[in-house]
């Protein structure tokens, strides 16, 4: 008998053990269940602001990409560039510059570095929307729309009549099945998804485009072209350009652009000078100064909603025969190359440069996707 009752105490106190056991478990279960759902709260709000949106190629800081800057035949020369610049690898930029030529009834849009034209210059159609056809229909048979915009189309209007920027919609018109567009919403604050498509025209910013191409778009339906921040309003209009070539330099990146972006301004432009004062022809040694400057204004920009371009980062000899100016030249391929490699380290999302050969091969050194071909 006593054999027994110490067999079912000792039963009692297991069956007790185990209870007790079993509620600590189930309560520690319940704070490990806790702390990760605040985890994952966390996380999440930490990738609201530091992380791009997965799979939105024109989230600030998704990409950085070369945009070939001037990339377009002038005084009869350079007619290669087009075909340079898509030889770098998907995606990249083309900036092209557009000028209104009078010509009778068949006024058009030319692409001209000045606005007096002769009207043997290209057309917008003829130069990149037929050139760029085998490399969108490609990209559109094979439906690969992660990969989408793979062509930014950057307009520079050298003038902005509205002829002129109504003769640009109506092209683009004819192409929108190859364009990323949003939805106009009465509130231009309200910033709406892109569609992406794999191509993206960026213009600057022009109230006059900013009409035609979204405020005039009934609310509801889709625009295709979207403006960058005004970006040079906190300069003092009366100073002298060497007091403003300082402010450019000095001035704290909120002054500089306060407005967040919204539905139809999506991304700001800068010169170099707004790094180093008086940009690349009086720049110096880089330094850890110039470093920290660079990543404040893309920090600011990114947290604002924007991407940023900086222009233009050239390195080339003095007497280069290219068509290249000496006011975006630091004069030495080196020097480019380490404002290059500071431009991708601080994430700029658009670098503007005349050499896109060079920047292109920095660019995709790094570039953890595979280069796309350009191949018809």
């Amino acid at each position: 008998m006593r054999k027994r009752k110490s067999a079912n105490a000792s039963g009692s106190l297991t069956v007790l053990y185990a209870e007790r056991v079993t509620r600590v478990l189930e309560h520690l279960a319940f704070q490990w269940l806790r702390l990760g759902i605040v985890a994952v709260i966390l996380t999440a709000g930490c990738g609201a602001q530091k992380a791009p949106t997965a799979g939105n190629p024109f989230e600030p800081g998704a990409r950085v990409v070369l945009n070939a800057h001037n990339c377009y035949p002038y005084e009869g020369k350079y007619k290669d560039r087009i075909d340079r610049a898509l030889s770098t690898g998907l995606p990249v930029s083309i900036e092209l510059d557009l000028a209104w030529h009078r010509d009778g009834q068949q006024s058009r849009s030319v692409l001209s570095h000045e606005t007096e034209t002769h009207g043997d210059e290209p057309s917008l159609d003829a130069y990149f929307f037929e050139r760029v056809r085998p490399l969108v229909e490609k990209s559109l048979a094979a439906g690969d729309s992660a990969a989408w915009p793979i062509l930014y189309l950057h307009f520079n209007f050298k003038s902005n009549e509205r002829e002129h920027v109504a003769h640009v919609a109506k092209t683009l018109a004819k192409y929108k099945d190859w364009l990323s567009s949003s939805v106009r919403v009465a509130d231009p604050a309200q910033m709406q998804p892109i569609l992406q498509r794999p191509v993206l025209v960026i213009t600057e910013t022009d109230d006059t485009e900013k009409a035609v191409f979204h405020d005039e778009v009934p609310v509801g339906e889709r625009f295709y072209v979207f403006g960058s921040a005004p970006g040079d309003r906190y300069l003092p209009k009366d100073a002298t350009r060497p007091q403003q070539l300082a402010r450019m330099a000095t001035a704290p990146p909120a002054e500089m652009l306060s407005r967040p972006a919204d539905n139809y301004r999506r991304w700001w432009n800068n010169p170099w000078a707004v790094v180093e004062e008086g940009g690349a022809p009086r720049a110096g040694e880089w330094t850890e100064a110039d470093s920290a400057r660079l990543a404040s204004l893309v920090s600011h920009a990114h947290r604002l909603g924007y991407l940023i371009r900086f222009y233009t980062l050239n390195g080339h000899p003095p007497e280069s025969k290219e068509g290249w100016g000496s006011g975006y030249n630091f004069g030495d391929i080196g020097a480019a190359r380490i404002r290059w490699e500071a431009a991708r380290k601080a994430g700029v999302d658009f670098i503007a440069s005349d050499q896109y050969e060079e920047l292109g091969a920095t660019l995709h050194r790094y570039s953890t996707a595979p280069r796309s071909a350009t191949g018809q």
